[in-house]
């Protein structure tokens, strides 16, 4: 059952410190890392997630959605960014520009290892509550230093 709207605006209780998002890893060779990310954010969509608690970070080639979106130019792709309203797709080089969503997909498609490593940074940084990994498990537990 949901709360309607204005049971929402309620005040509650102050919210807890923000704490590490939980990781989870989809095991995936870089050429199947992007697929893997489509395959979760339509896992989080079908299990109730909204479609703007969501944040995909690519680290090679750019997701077809953020390349369509950006031969508009930047102002319109990150005026959508902004709105909030959508499942966000950014590339890893411009992912710190992007804001905090609840749940963070980062497909480790590829590109520099220096990148995607700072991707994964940029990534738990950003990711309010969940952040998930498609990519190389041996590679993903070396840079973020943790068994996942």
């Amino acid at each position: 059952m949901q709360r309607a709207s204005r049971d929402a605006a309620k005040p509650g209780p102050s919210a807890p410190a923000a704490a590490t998002p939980q990781l989870q890893l989809i095991p995936a060779s870089a050429q199947g890392a992007l697929d893997a990310a489509e395959e979760a954010v339509d896992l989080l969509l079908d299990a109730g997630r909204a479609p703007s608690d969501v944040l995909v970070i690519t680290t090679g080639e750019p997701h077809p959605w953020a390349t369509h979106e950006l031969s508009f130019g930047e102002a319109s792709y990150w005026a959508q960014h902004d709105a909030g309203d959508d499942v966000f797709y950014t590339d890893a080089q411009v992912a710190d520009r992007a804001g905090v969503r609840p749940v963070v997909v980062v497909a480790v498609n590829g590109g520099p290892e220096s990148v995607a490593a700072s991707a994964l940074s940029v990534a738990q940084a950003r990711a309010g509550a969940l952040l998930i990994v498609c990519g190389d498990p041996q590679w993903v537990n070396s840079v973020l230093g943790a068994g996942v």
